[in-house]
């Protein structure tokens, strides 16, 4: 009997992808993170910053793995692993993993309509298009009701989060018992991406719906 989620099928192989990209953007956040922290990688030069993207068009990857603070850095890797769990639970196909790291660079990208936002690193960002994508994977892979009523729900209570957050305000806000500022824009971004990229994914579904 397969665990987590009802599924439609026991879990395959192809959902090692989705958690193997969990942990990859861990360790890499642990290591850029851990190197800044020490003072050996100067943040300027990983963080997220509208004014240099053509010269430095690295950032857009780099910005997601610069955390600001030990807290910053724990709270996002716990994020990992709680994606690694829905991946497995929900058993999404490699597609949805490549779905994900198409979002990692989309998500800094709409950051650009936020020029005010002079600054940013974090995973956040792109943990919100993970969980986007594992909705809308739900939502439209699956054939069984619960298991799309499950995907709903998640979106809901993504889509009502961020707007809670209100996005389209200050473009960093304060948060009580933290050590840094939250950008809820980047938020939306991570969902907008999420949308996207995901988009491409089940459209490559329609073509290969015999695909894992």
């Amino acid at each position: 009997m397969a665990h987590g989620l009802p599924l439609t099928r026991r879990p395959g192989p192809a959902w090692r992808y989705w958690a193997g990209l969990s942990l990859g953007l861990g360790l890499l956040a642990t290591l850029v993170s851990g190197l800044a922290l020490q003072g050996w990688l100067p943040p300027e030069a990983c963080d997220w910053q509208p004014g240099q993207f053509l010269a430095e068009p690295w950032r857009a990857w780099t910005a997601a793995l610069l955390q600001w603070s030990p807290m910053h850095w724990a709270a996002n890797l716990a994020g990992c692993a709680v994606l690694a769990w829905l991946g497995r639970s929900a058993d999404l196909g490699c597609r949805w993993a490549l779905a994900w790291l198409l979002a990692w660079p989309l998500t800094q990208l709409g950051l650009l309509l936020r020029p005010d936002l002079a600054h940013y690193a974090g995973l956040s960002g792109v943990l919100h298009a993970g969980v986007c994508i594992a909705a809308l994977a739900l939502m439209l892979e699956r054939r069984r009701r619960p298991e799309r009523a499950i995907g709903l729900l998640i979106g809901l209570g993504l889509l009502s989060k961020v707007l809670l957050e209100h996005p389209l305000g200050a473009a960093l806000r304060p948060m009580p018992g933290w050590d840094i500022a939250m950008a809820p824009f980047a938020h939306l971004s991570g969902v907008g991406a999420g949308v996207v990229s995901g988009g491409l994914a089940w459209a490559v579904t329609i073509r290969a719906p015999g695909a894992a």
